[in-house]
């Protein structure tokens, strides 16, 4: 097996990392819930309340902000902003939750891995330090609140 070493990152996009770690969070709660046979109502309440506190925002940062720094065409650029479209659709979705949850969980998931791991790191060598700094500026320094009435994943 391949060690892996942890990536650095800019500390102006620190911020977006965190968020990140929040999403990942998200797949495993959802993950979670379903191995534990929660009502996929009741998980679906909590994916929705997440999406509009945190997710809509970030992905609308990111492509603001973020994506800006490379030129529109780029194939990784051109990854992220169809991923964001299809994560969109599917937190917005109201049907076959299982399915949807899953695909939920399973796309986010390897998004934020892209991007993590592929689009950041890319980004991180074309952005001016003016340009990171905005980064830095733009996002929330409040900490991620969590809804703690939906606890179910515990």
């Amino acid at each position: 097996m391949k060690p892996t070493t942890p990536l650095k990152r800019a500390p102006e996009l620190k911020a977006f990392s965190h968020d990140h770690h929040h999403g990942l969070l998200l797949c495993w709660k959802i993950k979670t819930g379903m191995a534990k046979n929660i009502e996929l109502k009741r998980i679906k309440e909590y994916v929705n309340w997440f999406y509009q506190s945190h997710l809509q925002t970030h992905f609308e940062l990111e492509e603001k902000y973020i994506f800006s720094i490379l030129d529109a065409d780029n194939e990784h650029i051109q990854q992220a902003l169809k991923e964001h479209k299809r994560l969109n659709d599917l937190f917005k979705a109201t049907s076959d939750l299982e399915t949807n949850l899953k695909s939920i969980e399973k796309e986010l998931e390897a998004h934020i891995r892209f991007e993590e791991r592929i689009l950041f790191a890319e980004i991180q060598k074309s952005a001016t330090k003016a340009q990171l700094e905005t980064i830095e500026e733009v996002h929330s320094k409040e900490a991620f609140l969590e809804n703690e009435d939906a606890n179910f994943w515990s």
